[in-house]
């Protein structure tokens, strides 16, 4: 019975010795900074740490959708004043690791709830080598909302060139309209004058 409770409690510890290593290929480097940081840098204790491998394990389940729990995050390393290496290992096989490219795809795609979870940013929570990828969404925001409005403002342009043509058409077609019409009066007035001289004339004789 001992040496079942000895090798539970042991166990942890050797599994962590034997695939937490720090610059592994599946291991990721997670670093503090003091001076942003303030207090929190101070405050890192065995609680924070806890509440780290919940958080990755909470960020690790809503990535790829299986069970993982604190026993599936590995922490090492520990050094002060806050540096730590951690890897995940696979809900279904604790003696394998997870990919660091999944591990990185999850960090960033819930960067956002992992500083919420600390009270920190990602200027004093850092992931080493692992780079968020909320600028490329808002470049790409940004891309698509410059298209949406030159597109407007072409069509609103070209809205505009058509309604100033079609003005000075009108204008044109006004202008040609009242010209014709008093050369047609003028025309009318000339003929009616003639017709008046010939019955004067025809009158007098």
């Amino acid at each position: 019975m001992l040496e079942k409770i000895f090798l539970i409690i042991c166990l942890p510890s050797a599994l962590t010795a034997q695939l937490c290593i720090p610059n592994a290929p599946a291991a990721c480097q997670v670093q503090l900074r003091n001076k942003p940081a303030g207090h929190r840098a101070n405050a890192w204790n065995e609680g924070e740490k806890v509440l780290f491998q919940t958080t990755m394990a909470f960020v690790m389940r809503q990535h790829l959708k299986q069970e993982f729990s604190l026993s599936n995050i590995l922490v090492c390393n520990e050094t002060a004043p806050v540096s730590l290496w951690f890897v995940v290992t696979s809900p279904l096989d604790p003696t394998l690791l997870v990919d660091k490219e999944d591990v990185a795809a999850a960090v960033r795609k819930f960067r956002h709830r992992i500083n919420c979870v600390f009270l920190l940013t990602d200027l004093t929570l850092e992931f080493v080598d692992l780079y968020p990828t909320l600028a490329e969404p808002a470049k790409l925001r940004l891309s698509v909302y410059l298209v949406v409005f030159l597109v407007m403002m072409s069509v609103i342009g070209a809205v505009m060139v058509v309604l100033f043509v079609s003005t000075v058409r009108e204008l044109k077609c006004k202008k040609k309209q009242e010209a014709d019409k008093g050369e047609e009066q003028q025309r009318v007035k000339k003929v009616e004058n003639g017709s008046t001289s010939e019955d004067v004339h025809d009158t007098m004789f």
